[in-house]
């Protein structure tokens, strides 16, 4: 198998497993604490990747909120804010969006291979244009990623890019967050979507680790070998 990154994905959601609810408006899933427990976990890898309907739900920046870390990046010769990945079919991104107009990181945007003239026509001022395929292949982006430099990825969702890379075997390990309250409406997006999974009740995933975070409680799931069940990344 070619080289991919170590691949974290990384999640808060309801009790009922809902990453948002009906309306358009952001659901705040978590609290202070474990914002800042992410925020290191974000420090500590070399791209960052959201979809686009992350993109333009949520609009969010992706930057190291802490001084400090962004200071020990620096110190250590890298950016202060890891690289930005998302991946669009449509290429129907605002290049005004955050994640384009925030931080000084790079951007790439993988997209369809039938969009990438609007992709480059709409968003080649800002980001970098990577053609993936039709439709994309995730793999081959994993790869692509590797090949640029990016060791450790961590995918921040939505709901369709976390069951893209569970049901196509990418991902290493799984930080999921569940925040103590319900959504209770089928109009909110999920966590994942109905799909081939690699774990099933046949095949249950590794529980790594339980902790609590204030109201909040982070389950960490060792997904493949390369997942230190003790500690993280082996």
């Amino acid at each position: 198998m070619a080289d991919r990154p170590y691949i974290l994905l990384s999640c808060s959601m309801s009790i009922d497993g809902y990453l948002s609810g009906p309306t358009e408006d952001r659901l705040l899933l978590s609290n202070e604490a474990d914002f800042d427990r992410v925020d290191a976990v974000r420090a500590a890898h070399d791209a960052i990747l959201v979809g686009a309907t992350t993109i333009r739900h949520d609009n969010p920046r992706l930057l190291i909120r802490s001084d400090d870390r962004r200071d020990e990046r620096v110190r250590l010769g890298l950016p202060s804010s890891p690289m930005k990945v998302t991946v669009t079919g449509s290429a129907l991104l605002d290049p005004e969006a955050a994640f384009f107009a925030a931080g000084d990181a790079e951007k790439l945007v993988y997209c369809q291979s039938d969009s990438v003239s609007e992709a480059k026509s709409r968003l080649g001022g800002c980001a970098t244009i990577v053609d993936g395929g039709q439709p994309v292949d995730l793999r081959a982006l994993t790869e692509d990623l590797y090949a640029r430099g990016v060791r450790r990825l961590m995918v921040e969702g939505g709901g369709t890019v976390h069951t893209q890379f569970l049901t196509a075997d990418l991902a290493d390990e799984l930080h999921l967050v569940v925040a103590p309250f319900f959504v209770g409406d089928s109009r909110g997006r999920r966590f994942v979507g109905d799909g081939r999974f690699p774990f099933h009740p046949g095949r249950r995933a590794a529980l790594a680790e339980v902790r609590q975070i204030g109201d909040v409680v982070l389950m960490r799931y060792a997904l493949s070998p390369r997942c230190d069940a003790s500690g993280g990344a082996g």
